[in-house]
């Protein structure tokens, strides 16, 4: 969860993105509590989207137009993606792609819907024990491991844990046993703030390291490499298996979120606070 000093710092967006919706009037209509199967939605989303303040802004935006409540679960996306094969969540915004098409290709979901981008960047001490600076995310991993310069990973089996999972296995190494190698088993904001605790290295988002910079004691070593492109999909959960997902809801959200007021919105957001958006629209190619 985010810090209070971050909750009065995403809070400083809401005016502005309530000023640019009324401002509109060609809002797309969303369904009243009332023509839902159910009052409630349940979403399950990453932890990176709940620490950045992203979701502080647009849920509550969307349970007034809607009249809905939103009952966020935020967890690694690997659990989201657990809780709606389970059907215990009516949608779902995770950034896993591997792991999002196998929920798909067995069902689980409908229709997955990309929303939004930002890069993975590696970050750590501004030492730089290990020397990675200017390197590719593979090289930077390999000296990382050369030099034995602790490395602090989430552990939790969440989108980012496996992207730096399937980065380790490109880069030839395996550092699970390693003493240098430390798993927080937290959400993105705690493990930053650990990692900069111990002076580690750490694969992060951008946007929640953008958001927690000025609390922690860590700079962007590795950035813009290909391999760090970090995707965020809507996923709705399939109703025909569970019969009970709140499919009316989950239809609306997506909705919601897929509008040209919501994606001017994400377009901008943290543009003014942190000189340069959180993330960018994103289409499949």
């Amino acid at each position: 969860m985010i810090t209070s000093p971050q909750r009065q710092q995403s809070l400083s967006f809401i005016l502005t993105f309530c000023l640019m919706i009324n401002s509109l009037s060609a809002c797309s209509a969303l369904p009243s509590a009332s023509s839902a199967e159910h009052p409630t939605l349940i979403l399950a989303t990453t932890t990176s989207l709940q620490d950045n303040g992203l979701l502080d802004i647009l849920v509550p935006r969307f349970e007034e137009q809607s009249g809905l409540t939103v009952k966020t679960i935020a967890v690694g996306s690997g659990q989201a993606l657990k809780l709606g094969s389970e059907g215990n969540a009516d949608i779902l915004l995770t950034h896993d792609p591997e792991e999002e098409i196998s929920f798909m290709q067995n069902g689980y979901g409908v229709e997955r819907i990309p929303l939004m981008a930002n890069q993975f960047v590696l970050v750590g001490p501004s030492s730089d024990p290990a020397q990675i600076k200017g390197s590719s995310i593979i090289v930077a991993l390999q000296k990382i491991a050369q030099t034995q310069a602790t490395f602090l990973s989430r552990g939790d089996q969440s989108g980012t844990h496996k992207i730096e999972k399937a980065l380790w296995v490109k880069a030839g190494v395996q550092p699970a046993q390693e003493p240098w190698y430390l798993e927080s088993g937290q959400g993105m904001a705690a493990t930053l703030t650990i990692a900069s605790e111990k002076g580690a290295y750490t694969l992060t988002d951008r946007a929640t390291f953008l958001v927690t910079r000025a609390q922690q004691n860590l700079v962007v070593l590795i950035e813009g490499d290909p391999e760090l492109l970090n995707v965020y999909h809507i996923i709705l959960v399939n109703p025909q298996r569970f019969p009970k997902v709140n499919f009316t809801a989950a239809k609306a959200f997506a909705q919601f979120l897929t509008s040209p007021q919501t994606k001017d919105f994400i377009r901008q957001f943290g543009q003014a606070e942190y000189g340069e958006p959180l993330f960018i629209l994103y289409s499949e190619p």
